[in-house]
């Protein structure tokens, strides 16, 4: 898939400046809702509350309740083409780096038949998810 590009020359030079993943999250949704007339199987898509940082018991609690590290930030249960539907991992316009965790999740969902895509920036996200969906039912 081909995923829109940022100029880097126009973001601030200080990562602290820029959108964090929370926010860059929020805008795509935002996005997604103001698209969702032309593209009803957005409201389809929904977050996977995996991240973030949890003392230990908690951490433990939701391992047992099937929490697994790496899973992709957002889903789009959505068949197009030749793909059973769609797993975005979205970070930072700059300075997110994925894990081993999430590149593995990845290879696999691609392995199963699903589009799965890391994503910098809502922008980047939305043009990929756009993409998606206009590919052929």
């Amino acid at each position: 898939m081909i995923a829109a590009s940022v100029n880097p020359d126009l973001l601030p030079k200080d990562n602290r400046m820029l959108p964090s993943e929370a926010e860059e999250q929020a805008a795509l949704f935002g996005w997604a809702q103001m698209k969702s007339y032309f593209y009803p199987e957005l409201n389809l898509m929904f977050h996977v509350p995996n991240g973030g940082k949890r003392n230990k018991a908690e951490a433990a609690r939701f391992k047992r309740e099937g929490v697994k590290a790496g899973v992709p930030d957002i889903i789009l249960p959505v068949p197009r083409g030749k793909y059973h539907g769609l797993f975005v991992e979205l970070k930072r316009i700059r300075g997110g780096k994925p894990s081993d965790e999430q590149l593995e999740w990845i290879a696999q969902l691609r392995t199963q038949g699903y589009a799965a895509e890391i994503c910098c920036g809502w922008q980047e996200a939305s043009a990929v998810i756009q993409k998606y969906l206009e590919l052929r039912q």
